[in-house]
């Protein structure tokens, strides 16, 4: 397999988070996300992201994720994919985004 098609076997999809909320069973401060991902539905997702964002802040936002990563139980959350994201200098999370607006759903590449 080359490196691009490894690049292409993972799907990477911009989704407006709809709903956020505190996590209130995870070990490490989260937000209980729901992100609209357009044709696939809306999707579940857990994130670390306290430290720089409130729920309010966060809902309305653009968002990359990764949706064939499979689903996981994070501490009684169904987490259906994984919301990216890059560390600042001193390690939180900034979310990866869109710089504009495209329709949701869209496939990076």
């Amino acid at each position: 397999m080359t490196p691009y098609d490894a690049f292409q076997t993972l799907e990477l999809r911009v989704g407006r988070i709809q709903k956020a909320e505190p996590h209130p069973k995870a070990r490490k401060p989260a937000y209980q996300l729901w992100i609209d991902l357009g044709p696939l539905g809306v999707k579940q997702s857990s994130a670390q992201l306290t430290e720089l964002y409130t729920p309010e802040a966060l809902v309305g936002r653009l968002v990359i994720c990764a949706t064939n990563l499979g689903e996981r139980n994070i501490a009684g959350f169904r987490s259906e994919v994984l919301v990216l994201g890059l560390p600042d200098a001193q390690g939180r999370v900034v979310l990866l985004s869109a710089e504009r607006e495209v329709p949701l759903g869209g496939r990076v590449y």
